[in-house]
């Protein structure tokens, strides 16, 4: 017997030598091909950008996966011990294989074996990451091994912290949110330092399953996990009994941050900076790179600026006509609310509400308005009414059919009926449930506003709704800037000899175009004729054959060269009709020129980014472009105080640029547009732009230190109506903004040293007595005064004898092919 069990006992002993050799082969095998764990130094998970604006507000965040990388020293100790005790409480004793942990899942799977329960788990953190970064999800012997060998080999190589670091950065969390820094901000739209016992314990409940604990879909679910989480640090001892029951007893509080623009106001302006961060860095920077950026939007101006823009908008439309109901359902059902639920609103107009029409009269309609969503997503049950008399709504009883044609009503049920889905906008806080009717207005505009002094875009708005449509008028739209371009014209004059005293002959012209172009005989605005004016005149009237015949004497070449000075064209056509503005630009451009004229000729490049930081920090672009050597000192040694050099080029003399500003300022006080300077009532300039047929509106102004350009007209041009010109609609958006930018601030315009104020007649530009009948006090370089003779440039054109003109009057003239205002 003993021979036997002897026997036996040596078969086994053989067996498990040849089973423990095997496997020792087996896994010695496996270990052959394993991934190399050293490029985990070198981890560079995709993390999120951020843009700011200039007082460090976020505006916007971009990435394919929500993740914010932080170093395991900013991870608190709460958010640390919930997930050690979700998923690994023996983690900082265990090798990387916790036996422990292993014997407990066998012994719990082997009890819950039948009942329908999760099978437990056993792999440590150190596992985890090990999967994450270095092996596949595949359910397999074979990945387990490598899985378990791969965490011995990292607790070798990287302390606790590191691994654990590596772990709160990768992980999925749900929610598109990757990381614990990224789905503190998505789920609860607050930083990590932030959180509380029962907040950081559900985000610990989430790597088992996201989707299985969704705040929403599961609730209940999420909170018996969350709960399972909870009692656990307090088995732990990360909490006591007291505070556990306490954070128990507390719901989800899941609050969803929003994944668009930050700033409702700012969507153009973010969007413009996605797009040159992707045209400078490419995509995977952007939506990988965790940039920071700091652009140059003031909050404050932006929401003036939308509120301006979308008044004037609104305003010019209105006058048009209702065009009818958003949509119209012809069963309210039982409930309206669903039918009014789905329908599209503008998140960047928040002062508007979709409404649907429950009931109408001759005198008011009452409305229901659209259901606010849940965190979820879902509906509210609240259900909110309201009512639009007719007087709210009078402005629509010119109602506008599909072909254009407007018949007028009287009541306010044949201006809306029942089941019509309208926007409405509340009328005053103490005037609940008092509603006006809206529309959507058809045309469109955009307006920017610009530091003169360093080219910083601090405000935008492309247009009525980003979220009706997201083409950028400011930037994209390329329209003609009519007379708003006759200041580089002027500017060129009196850069080369002109002075504002020249006088330029306001009479019919007719230009010999050459071949079947035929002859071209631009008109002004007004169709009359001044006959001879000054330069300050011609600007602050407009006078489109002033202009047209100051181009021709100097000579269309050197107009063209000043506008790609000035940015405005980076080719201009050296014709005639471009003098009048019929190129075609954008309000970014245009606003960029009004700049370097209100900076005394300083060449400025616009941006909308001041500064971007790479991920560790590195400031790898920055706008300043001006060179401080002192700046950057360690401490004061009674060495001088630091200077900025500017280095720009000057690309327009001083004394020209406040010649220039000077004459418009008499456009703003008695020309174009005088409610410019009687509703500002501070140093200001500007000039008005108007294209044929009123297709283009435009304003370009500023005060010493802004500048701000608006446009109006439909997106496909059309002739928006005699009398619509940038005076009558840009102007009153410009000061509406204005009014609130510049509220307190009021600076002169700085006048270069060496200019001399001399008296001269209005009309005539020569010296007159001071204090007489139409005498203004005139700006005049060195060398330069008013002239002693009377000479008209282009008075020899009609016949004139016996005046002095101009000796480049009789300069060749170009082509031409049109005429704006």
């Amino acid at each position: 017997m003993l021979r036997l069990i002897g026997y036996l006992f040596g078969i086994g002993s053989l067996l498990a030598i040849i089973v423990a050799a095997g496997v020792a082969w087996y896994v010695t095998d496996l270990a052959k091909d394993l991934p190399d764990y050293e490029v985990l130094n070198a981890y560079e998970p995709p993390v999120t950008t951020r843009v700011h604006a200039g007082d460090g507000s976020l505006m916007a965040e971009y990435a394919r996966e929500r993740r914010l990388y932080l170093p395991i020293q900013a991870v608190p100790a709460l958010v640390k011990n919930a997930f050690i005790s979700a998923e690994d409480k023996n983690f900082y004793s265990h090798p990387g294989i916790d036996i422990t942990g292993l014997a407990r899942a066998v012994v719990v799977n082997v009890q819950n074996y039948g009942s329908g329960r999760r099978a437990v788990g056993a792999s440590t953190i150190t596992q985890q990451v090990a999967k994450n970064f270095l092996l596949t999800n595949e359910r397999s012997i074979d990945r387990k091994i490598k899985e378990a060998i791969l965490s011995l080999r990292m607790e070798q190589a990287y302390s606790k912290d590191r691994i654990l670091e590596l772990y709160l950065n990768e992980i999925f969390l749900g929610l598109g949110s990757y990381g614990v820094a990224g789905a503190s901000l998505t789920y609860f739209d607050k930083s990590v330092n932030e959180l509380k016992l029962h907040e950081a314990a559900y985000l610990a409940a989430l790597p088992k399953g996201p989707n299985n604990y969704h705040p929403f879909r599961y609730t209940d679910r999420a909170i018996e996990r969350r709960n399972w989480v909870i009692d656990r640090m307090v088995e732990n001892g990360y909490a006591t009994k007291e505070e556990g029951e306490k954070a128990k007893a507390m719901p989800l509080g899941v609050n969803p941050r929003r994944k668009s623009s930050y700033l409702a106001s700012a969507d153009y302006f973010s969007e413009e900076v996605r797009r040159e961060i992707v045209d400078r860095y490419g995509e995977d920077a952007l939506y990988e790179g965790g940039l920071s950026i700091r652009t140059s939007l003031d909050p404050t101006l932006q929401k003036y600026a939308r509120s301006a823009l979308q008044h004037g908008l609104e305003k010019f439309d209105m006058a048009r006509g209702f065009r009818g109901p958003v949509s119209h359902v012809d069963d309210l059902g039982a409930d309206w609310g669903e039918k009014v639920g789905d329908a599209k609103s503008f998140d960047d107009v928040p002062e508007w509400q979709l409404a649907i029409v429950l009931a109408a009269s001759e005198q008011e309609v009452s409305i229901g308005l659209q259901p606010a969503r849940e965190t979820s997503g879902e509906l509210s049950s609240e259900r909110k009414l309201g009512r639009i008399t007719f007087e709210n709504m009078k402005w629509a009883a010119r109602i506008v059919d599909e072909n254009g044609k407007v018949r007028s009503v009287k009541t306010a049920d044949q201006i809306l009926q029942v089941g019509d889905i309208v926007f409405v906008q509340a009328v005053a806080d103490d005037q609940p449930g008092e509603y006006q009717l809206r529309q959507p207005p058809e045309i469109e505009g955009a307006l920017i506003a610009m530091d003169p002094h360093t080219g910083r875009v601090l405000a935008m708005a492309g247009g009525f709704s980003f979220s009706e449509s997201q083409f950028n008028r400011a930037t994209q739209a390329y329209r003609q800037p009519g007379s708003s371009f006759k200041p580089f014209v002027y500017a060129a004059a009196l850069d080369n000899g002109y002075t504002p005293s020249s006088v330029v002959l306001d009479a019919p012209i007719k230009v010999d175009q050459g071949g079947a172009l035929g002859i071209w005989e631009p008109k002004n605005y007004s169709n009359n004729y001044a006959g001879p004016q000054t330069l300050r005149s011609g600007i602050e009237k407009s006078r489109n054959l002033m202009t047209v015949r100051l181009a021709k004497d100097m000579g269309m070449p050197l107009v063209a060269e000043y506008s790609e000075r000035f940015g405005i064209y980076d080719d201009m056509l050296p014709v005639l009709s471009m003098s009048l503005g019929s190129g075609e630009t954008t309000v970014l451009r245009m606003v960029g020129a009004y700049s370097v004229l209100a900076n005394g000729g300083k060449q400025i490049k616009p941006s909308f980014i001041d500064r971007i930081q790479d991920r560790y920090g590195k400031t790898i672009f920055k706008h300043e472009e001006r060179i401080c050597e002192t700046c950057s000192a360690d401490s004061w040694r009674g060495q001088p105080e630091p200077e900025l050099v500017d280095n720009r080029e000057q690309v327009l003399d001083p004394m020209t640029a406040y010649q220039i500003t000077s004459m418009m300022e008499g456009v703003v006080t008695r020309g174009t547009a005088p409610a410019v300077k009687k509703e500002l009532d501070k140093p200001v300039a500007g000039k008005t732009g108007t294209t044929n047929d009123e297709k283009d509106a435009w304003f370009v102004g500023f005060t010493p230190d802004l500048v701000a350009g608006v446009y109006i007209g439909y997106d496909t041009p059309r002739p928006m109506g005699r009398g619509n010109t940038g005076g009558h609609l840009a102007a009153p958006v410009f000061i509406e903004f204005m009014k609130e930018a510049t509220a307190g601030k009021s600076v002169d315009f700085r006048v270069p040293k060496g200019l001399k104020l001399y008296p001269i007649h209005r009309k005539t530009g020569l010296l007159a007595d001071a204090g007489g009948d139409d005498v203004i006090m005139e700006a005049f370089k060195p060398g330069t005064a008013p002239p002693s003779v009377y000479s008209v440039i282009g008075f020899d054109e009609i016949g004139a004898e016996g005046l002095s003109v101009s000796p480049a009057a009789n300069r060749a003239i170009s082509l031409g092919t049109g005429g704006l205002y």
